[in-house]
C-alpha cells in the first residue's frame, strides 16, 4: 500500500515509521523545511526510544521518505493520514481544528484518484464529517472516503504500542474504505490483534472517552493519596490492593504530582467542552480537570512545608522535568507549575533531566541546567524527585545527603522509602500518600 502521512510530529512520525516497517511505502509530509531537512539527514526531531533505528532501517530499505511537497506526496496514494496538531484553543477549551481543515483542503486539491482520507489526530466528535464537507467543497470531483483512526500511543513506549496494540479503532462508512484500512493493518490482524470497526462518531468518541477515563483513574488515586497522608494509610498498599481487583486493574494507580503530557490535559478539556456544547455536561471530567490542577498546587505547598514555609534564598535540585520518563515532552508537565513557583518564591533551582533541556530551557527561565545529579544536589537545601527516569531510581542516597547543605527530599514519585532515606542521612523525607 502507498501511504502519505501529513505531519511529522509525535503521532505522524511514529505512525509513518511503523507503517513503513509493515512493508508499506510511506511518504511523510511537513511544512516545516527544517524538520524535513533533519529527517532527511537521519535526525529525529523528537525523543522516542528506538525510533531513530527503525527510521534508519526503513529509509535504507526505500520504504520511507520525507518531503515538504504535499501534492507530490498524495499523488497516487491508497490512503492519506492527517496527523497534525489539535491544540487546545485559547479561551474556550475546544480543540483547535485549524490545521486539520487546512490539511483536508490541501489534500482535496492534490488528489489524483481514489483515496481514503484518514484522521489520525485526536479530534472532537463530528470532525470527520467536517473533513468530508471541506474536501467536497474544495474538489467536488474528488473520489474519496473518510475514516477515523485514533491513536493510542504512550510516549516512551510508542513503537511497542503501535506494533502490539490492545486494539485498533477504525471508523468507516463504506466497504471500499474498510478494505483499504484492513489491508493497511493486515500485519496486525494476522497476529490476532483486534481491529474494531465502527462508525465515524463512535471512533472519535472512543479516543476521548478512553483518555478521560485514564485521567480520572490517575486523579482518583491522587485524591486517595492525600487522604492516606491524613489518615496514616500507605498509598502503595492501597493501590496494590485495589489493582489486584480484575475489575479495576493495576495500571494508572500510581500516586504522583498530577497528570500532564500531550493528551490527557488537552483531551479532558475538549471532552468537557463537547459535553457543554451538547447540553450533556460531563461533571466527572470537569471535576478531574479541577482536581488535577489542585494536586499540582498541593505539591508546591508540600515543598514549602519542607523548607519551613519559604523558598526564598534556598537552593533546590529538581530531578526530572518532562511529564514522564522516556520522552522529551514538557507539555502540561507538573514541573511547569512547581519549578516556576520555586523560582518565583526566591529559590535557586538546578534541573537535571536526560532529555528535558531542549524544550525545558525556554519553558523554565531562571533554572540552571546541570548534567550530574550529585553536582545538582551539592550544597542544596532540598532535593525534589519529580520524574521517575531510570537513572534516578538507584541513587546513592548517602552521597546525596552528605553533599547537601540541609539534606531534605521530596520524593513525588514514591521511588524510595523513608527508612532508607533516613538511614542515608536525610533529615526530612516526604512522599505522596505515605
Amino acid at each position: 500500500m502507498k501511504i502519505a502521512m501529513i505531519g511529522t510530529g509525535y503521532v505522524g512520525l511514529v505512525s509513518g515509521v511503523c507503517f513503513s516497517d509493515f512493508g508499506h511505502e510511506v511518504i511523510c509530509v511537513d511544512k516545516d523545511p527544517r524538520k524535513i531537512e533533519m529527517l532527511e539527514r537521519g535526525e529525529v526531531p523528537i525523543y522516542e526510544p528506538g525510533l531513530d533505528e527503525l527510521m534508519e532501517k526503513n529509509v535504507a530499505a526505500g520504504r520511507l521518505s520525507f518531503t515538504g511537497d504535499l501534492k507530490k506526496a498524495v499523488d497516487g496514494v491508497d490512503a492519506v493520514f492527517i496527523a497534525v496538531g489539535t491544540p487546545t484553543r485559547r479561551g474556550d477549551g475546544h480543540a483547535d481544528l485549524t490545521y486539520v481543515m487546512a490539511a483536508a483542503e490541501e489534500i482535496a486539491n492534490a488528489l489524483t484518484g481514489y483515496a481514503v482520507i484518514v484522521t489520525k489526530s485526536t479530534v472532537p466528535v463530528g470532525t470527520n464529517r467536517q473533513v468530508e464537507e471541506t474536501v467536497r467543497k474544495a474538489n467536488p470531483n474528488a473520489e474519496f472516503d473518510v475514516a477515523s483512526n485514533p491513536e493510542f500511543l504512550r510516549e516512551g513506549a510508542a513503537i511497542d504500542d503501535f506494533m502490539r496494540p490492545d486494539r485498533v479503532v477504525v471508523g468507516v462508512e463504506s466497504e471500499r474504505a474498510q478494505q483499504v484500512m484492513g489491508d493497511i493493518y493486515r500485519p496486525l490482524f494476522l497476529r490476532d490483534f483486534p481491529i474494531v470497526y465502527t462508525d465515524l462518531e463512535s471512533a472519535e468518541m472512543i479516543k476521548y472517552a478512553a483518555n478521560a477515563f485514564l485521567a480520572t483513574k490517575i486523579t482518583f488515586i491522587n485524591e486517595i493519596a492525600m487522604l492516606c497522608e491524613r489518615t496514616g494509610a500507605n498509598i502503595k498498599s492501597v493501590s496494590k490492593g485495589m489493582g489486584l481487583d480484575g475489575r479495576i486493574g493495576n495500571k494508572f494507580l500510581h500516586a504522583g504530582p498530577g497528570y500532564g503530557g500531550s493528551c490527557f490535559p488537552k483531551d479532558t478539556s475538549a471532552l468537557a467542552r463537547i459535553g457543554q456544547d451538547h447540553s450533556a455536561p460531563l461533571q466527572i471530567t470537569e471535576t478531574v480537570i479541577k482536581v488535577n490542577d489542585e494536586i499540582k498546587r498541593r505539591m508546591v505547598e508540600k515543598l514549602q512545608d519542607l523548607l519551613d514555609g519559604s523558598f526564598n534564598g534556598k537552593t533546590v535540585a529538581v530531578l526530572g522535568v518532562t511529564f514522564k520518563p522516556n520522552t522529551d515532552d514538557m507539555r502540561e508537565a507538573p514541573s511547569l507549575t512547581i519549578v516556576p513557583a520555586l523560582i518565583g518564591g526566591g529559590a535557586k533551582v538546578r534541573v537535571v533531566d536526560p532529555q528535558g533541556r531542549r524544550e525545558g530551557e525556554s519553558l523554565l527561565p531562571g533554572a540552571t541546567w546541570v548534567e550530574d545529579t550529585y553536582e545538582a544536589a551539592k550544597d542544596a537545601d532540598l532535593l525534589v524527585l519529580l520524574t521517575e527516569w531510570n537513572e534516578f531510581r538507584a541513587l546513592d542516597l548517602g552521597r546525596l545527603a552528605k553533599g547537601m547543605a540541609t539534606p531534605r527530599m521530596a520524593d513525588l514519585r514514591n521511588i524510595y522509602d523513608e527508612s532508607d532515606a533516613t538511614r542515608a542521612g536525610f533529615e526530612k523525607y516526604v512522599s505522596v500518600g505515605r
